[in-house]
Order: structure tokens, then C-alpha cells, then sequence
């Protein structure tokens, strides 16, 4: 199968800005667009051990009432995730898209994912699921453990679309993040798009030479492009000149040689999503 954008989709608020974000990557891209939904027909509920206290005559009775329960959830489940990708799909072609496709599974999205990963160019996915805790900077459990799972970029996405403008990259010497600038420079998803590079450390002549071969790059290829060295705490500068510059995408590399190796692995990058209201794209 081609490598196409895979778009994760589910009930939560987020699944409109996965639609469109995944249509303007596809095409952007002019790759192939997949919207997927996965049934988990095991939740972590407190119903499992609700027959442990049963008297001994009810209890054969009871759990066929579970079972039955179950059956019938999970149908509703199924149905439930076809009209929503019914929905996406409406919704891509109104955006554009020749012929979005749609897949159901069974069991659970990091698995799901994992055994899709070779068909996948670009995973579009929210910043929490239908299930996560509805505070503002909660960020899904599912989406840390495919981001470690997962050796493709992924793009997380707030609610609702913004095309992006001006995009920045998290840049530190790194192999991870050099290959993101080569990417930023030859994708067709930023062709036109003004390139911000920032390296969040001291001014040194190694980092300085670093930002200008990342320069170069970006403008051999055609873009107008920026970038700083700035010191301070990581995220804080990030976020700082992110709104200094009203940049609405974002690239980091999940792992590093420096302090933005703690993106992910640590609490820097969590914390950068947790909090982000613009597009991360997550390059491994």
C-alpha cells in the first residue's frame, strides 16, 4: 500500500481539527488520506469485578448479563465509530480530498497503529482522546505511548484548523532535528511557508554555525527563513518566541543531545503539548 496520512479519529472535541488537519496534509502531500477508528472492547472499568460479591445461585445469571451488556456496547460502539467515520469522510471531501478512506479495528489505537505503521507517511492525531480528562492541558495517555511506539512523524492537533503560516522548529544540533530541517526545506507541506529556526542555549560559535547551515538549508530550498539563539528554560523560550513571531506550527524532534532531549522522554516536551494550541509535528 502507498504511504499515506493516517488520521486517528474518535469522540472527543478534537476530532474536527484532525479532519481538516489530516485534509490539508493530504493535499499538501498529494498522498492518500485514512481516517481510522479503533473499538477497545476491553475498557478499564470498575464493571469487571462487579460479580466477585454475588451469592453463588445469581451469579451464573449475572454474568450472562454482563456478557450480554458487553455484546450489546460494543455493537453500539461499532456503529457509533461507522458514523463518524462516515462524517470525516463527508468532511475531507468538502475540504477537498478526492477519496479519504476509512478503516475500523478492534482493540486498541497504540496496537492499531503499530501494526499500520509501514502504510503510514504523516499520523494526524488530537491532543487527548474522547476519554481523557477534559482539563486544558491533560494530555492523552494514548498519544505519549504512540509517540514512544510509533518511528513516524506525527502531527498533534488543537480543535479546530488554522492554516499554518509561519512555522518554527525546535533546533539542536541533534541528527533528529537536522533531518527535520531537511524535511521542512523539501516538503511539499511547507512549500511557501515562511521557516523560523531556534536554538535555545548559549551563543556559541558551534551553535552558531549550526544555525546558519540550518539557514541555508532552508533558503537553498526556496524559504524565507529566520532563526535566534536564545538562553533560558526551554519550553518558556519556545513559547516566547513562538508568540513573538504568531508562529502556528511547530516541529520538534521527540529526542535530542541536549536539554530538548527531554522533550518526550521528559517534562519538556510534555509539557510543550500539554500546553500548545497550535499544531506540533513530532519528528522521531
Amino acid at each position: 500500500m502507498t504511504e499515506q496520512v493516517m488520521a486517528a479519529i474518535d469522540g472527543s472535541q478534537f476530532s474536527e481539527g484532525v479532519c481538516d488537519y489530516a485534509a490539508w496534509a493530504s493535499l499538501a502531500l498529494e498522498a492518500p488520506l485514512t481516517f481510522v477508528h479503533v473499538v477497545d472492547n476491553h475498557p478499564q472499568t470498575a464493571e469487571a469485578d462487579l460479580s466477585g460479591n454475588i451469592g453463588l445461585g445469581s451469579r451464573e445469571h449475572l454474568l450472562e448479563e454482563l456478557s450480554h451488556l458487553d455484546e450489546q456496547r460494543a455493537k453500539v460502539a461499532q456503529e457509533q465509530g461507522r458514523l463518524m467515520l462516515q462524517a470525516a469522510r463527508d468532511r475531507a471531501i468538502e475540504d477537498g480530498v478526492a477519496e479519504p478512506a476509512t478503516r475500523q479495528r478492534n482493540g486498541t489505537l497504540v496496537e492499531t497503529l503499530a501494526e499500520l505503521e509501514d502504510d503510514i507517511r504523516l499520523l494526524v492525531v488530537g491532543k487527548r482522546g474522547e476519554t481523557a480528562h477534559q482539563a486544558s492541558e491533560h494530555l492523552g495517555s494514548n498519544l505519549e505511548r504512540v509517540v514512544r511506539s510509533l518511528h513516524r512523524p506525527i502531527l498533534m492537533v488543537p480543535d479546530a484548523f488554522q492554516r499554518p503560516e509561519r512555522v518554527m522548529i525546535a533546533f539542536d544540533g541533534s541528527k533528529t532535528t537536522r533531518k527535520g530541517v531537511e524535511m521542512l526545506a523539501r516538503s511539499p507541506l511547507f512549500k511557501g511557508i515562511p521557516c523560523h529556526v531556534l536554538i535555545v542555549g548559549a551563543d556559541t560559535g558551534d551553535n552558531r554555525s549550526q544555525l546558519d547551515w540550518a539557514l541555508a538549508t532552508l533558503r537553498e530550498a526556496g524559504h524565507e527563513a529566520e532563526g535566534a539563539i536564545r538562553a533560558g528554560e526551554v519550553e518558556e523560550t519556545l513559547r516566547a518566541y513562538k508568540d513573538e513571531h504568531a508562529i502556528n506550527l511547530v516541529v520538534m524532534g521527540a529526542y535530542g543531545h541536549s536539554r530538548i532531549r527531554h522533550l518526550l522522554v521528559g517534562s519538556t516536551t510534555t509539557s510543550v503539548l500539554r500546553r500548545a494550541s497550535i499544531p506540533v509535528l513530532l519528528l522521531r
